[in-house]
């Protein structure tokens, strides 16, 4: 009998490895890990790059129309609202452009996370599918960073080498 068997009652049962044990399933050595952060990156990126998009006019100029839906939709209560507008289409353009680049990944993640928290918490709780889905995508990049696809990756290659 192989260390790798038991046997019960005269019957005779071989222990296996699990049949989807991440690293040894077929589709895990065709979809690379860092294709999935990938993914990630591009995907959230462009939820919130759009939504950053609805509330500007020509390149970067706050429409009136988002410092009206700041100061009486979203009414956050900590902030004024137009210093809640500001920062919250900052953070559309910026971090999602980090995202794509793969630069500064964990934080700009890490940052449109609490923007998802706040939104879920004082904007609209009922849309917690939504926003369960984006925290899906954004938890893994904060808990791994961009993946070697990425620009993290590069400058992290450039201060080893150093």
């Amino acid at each position: 009998m192989s260390s790798r068997s038991i046997e019960i009652a005269s019957t005779k049962f071989a222990a296996s490895e699990p049949r989807d044990s991440a690293p040894t399933t077929w589709l895990s050595r065709i979809v690379p890990d860092n294709l999935l952060l990938l993914v990630a990156r591009l995907g959230i990126a462009a939820v919130f790059f759009q939504s950053g998009r609805t509330k500007v006019e020509g390149f970067l100029t706050i429409k009136s129309s988002t410092y009206d839906l700041f100061a009486n939709e979203y009414a956050l209560p900590l902030i004024p609202s137009d210093w809640a507008a500001r920062m919250a289409t900052g953070a559309e353009h910026l971090f999602p452009v980090l995202l794509v680049l793969g630069l500064f990944t964990r934080a700009s993640a890490f940052a449109l996370l609490g923007m998802t928290t706040v939104i879920e918490v004082f904007v609209y709780p009922d849309a917690w599918p939504t926003h369960l889905s984006w925290a899906g995508l954004l938890l893994p990049l904060v808990a791994r960073g961009g993946g070697t696809w990425s620009l993290d990756a590069l400058r992290r290659g450039w201060s080893l080498s150093r």
